[in-house]
């Protein structure tokens, strides 16, 4: 670390880059499955969203158990690195296979396929996400510096996203049917090996932070973890956006095929909803120095919640103005990935030096549980919303829709995400923790007691 106790730059990125495998997971499946499953595998659309839903539910149960055992995990590389490695080539094999299942003629069997890999790819996910997310509260005890790290994360989740977002429909369509869906596959399985190797080479220069397991059965240590009203608050408030975001990412190729009439118009929207992210990641980081990371998270919500609610103009607007609102939306997005994930490493430290135990893998498996849950079921609840609307499913994608239908596609991309952020809010005003309660616990004092230095008021 530099003598300002900052990190150097080569390890800020290096850790960011990890947001290229997590983004490219978190994105393209959220994006490409559900249209596979009903557009080119003839799955009806509630059944479709139940195999979306059903491995990343898994997750949920597997994120704190993966995070226990990384905080128990020994090795000179430290407790997290490794998990890294392991874990990304593993998510980078199963995620190719998902998309590659022969041509059975049997639906069933096809479905089948992409649940049991799709499966196998959640598990690896977990045990790559969770301790990638739980190394910057162990790397850095920095209030600032977390928000700087967080900043390199989200430009790069950004750029991740706009890349394999944009990229992966047109491979779809360049090679065109069940092919294109393969070739997207093994493209995205390569974007996910980079990231995975990257994050693992730059963060060898990383310091190792000691991590002292709490005692007792993860039961009893979630059950520590809930004693957290800043975390749950926290917590809460990014899962239901995180089930906003689920949503809004499923409706995009119906709303650019069935709405707009145009395929190549997914890709727009891809580059409308995150290229503001690339540009204004920083400045939502320096508006969190100001403000406060309350404040700013709060502020960011109500850009994405109005931008999604111009978006139910979508059926009668002009698609130029359906690209503005939903560039509005990216703006909104960046700050609602920036903040959180800045605020997360800031309730671990606290807990960490209130009870003398670190509990960080614990934390973040929670966290990515939720994480999930939320991603997960967004899918899964735009999937009912079709199925509501009527929607129709077939294998060649090019069935004409009802007017409910386009409705549905309409609402679930637009009027649920953005009631959704808009509720989350009545649990962030409840998050209490600002720079001065985190230094002040950096420092070895309790909340209102004065540190090592400083003058009780």
């Amino acid at each position: 670390m530099h003598g300002d106790g900052s990190l150097p730059r080569r390890v800020r990125i290096g850790y960011g880059s990890g947001s290229v495998a997590t983004g490219a997971f978190g994105t393209v499946p959220g994006l490409m499955l559900l249209p596979f499953l009903t557009d080119s595998l003839g799955i009806a659309s509630l059944a479709a969203g139940l195999i979306v839903f059903l491995p990343k539910f898994w997750d949920v149960i597997l994120n704190p158990i993966a995070g226990r055992i990384s905080d128990r995990t020994v090795d000179p590389r430290g407790p997290r690195r490794p998990w890294l490695l392991r874990a990304g080539i593993g998510l980078a094999v199963a995620f190719a296979l998902i998309f590659a299942g022969p041509e059975t003629g049997s639906r069933g069997a096809d479905a089948a396929w992409v649940l049991v890999f799709f499966l196998a790819a959640a598990t690896a996910y977990a045990f790559f996400q969770v301790p990638f997310v739980a190394m910057p509260a162990e790397i850095t005890s920095s209030y600032d510096e977390r928000t700087r790290l967080m900043t390199w994360r989200v430009a790069l989740l950004a750029l991740t996203i706009m890349v394999a977002g944009a990229s992966a429909p047109l491979i779809r369509d360049l090679v065109g049917g069940r092919a294109g869906y393969r070739v997207m596959g093994v493209a995205m399985a390569l974007l996910i090996l980079v990231g995975v190797i990257s994050a693992y080479r730059g963060t060898r220069a990383a310091p190792i932070g000691a991590v002292e397991p709490g005692p007792g059965s993860l039961r009893d240590q979630l059950r520590i973890v809930a004693t957290s009203p800043d975390f749950r608050h926290l917590l809460t408030t990014f899962v239901i956006q995180a089930l906003a975001t689920g949503s809004m990412l499923a409706g995009v190729d119906y709303l650019a095929r069935q709405v707009l009439g145009d395929t190549g118009a997914s890709t727009i929207l891809f580059v409308c909803f995150v290229g503001p992210a690339l540009v204004l990641t920083p400045l939502w980081a320096r508006a969190g120095e100001r403000l406060d990371k309350r404040r700013g998270y709060v502020l960011a919500s109500l850009v994405f919640a109005t931008g999604a609610l111009l978006l139910t103009t979508a059926r009668v607007a002009p698609p130029g103005v359906v690209f503005a609102a939903t560039a509005l939306v990216g703006v909104g997005y960046a700050g609602i990935q920036v903040f959180p994930l800045a605020m997360l490493p800031d309730a671990a430290a606290v807990d960490a030096r209130r009870t003398g135990s670190n509990r960080a893998g614990v934390y973040t498996g929670v966290w990515t549980a939720g994480e999930t849950l939320g991603l997960a079921l967004g899918p899964a609840l735009y999937a009912v919303v079709l199925t509501l609307g009527g929607y129709r499913s077939s294998t060649s994608g090019d069935v004409a829709q009802p007017d409910s239908a386009l409705t549905a596609i309409v609402l679930g991309f637009s009027l649920l995400p953005a009631l959704l952020t808009l509720g989350s809010l009545w649990w962030l005003r409840r998050y209490s923790l600002d720079a001065s309660t985190v230094d002040a616990m950096a420092d070895g004092a309790l909340p209102g007691e004065p540190g090592p230095g400083r003058v009780a008021p």
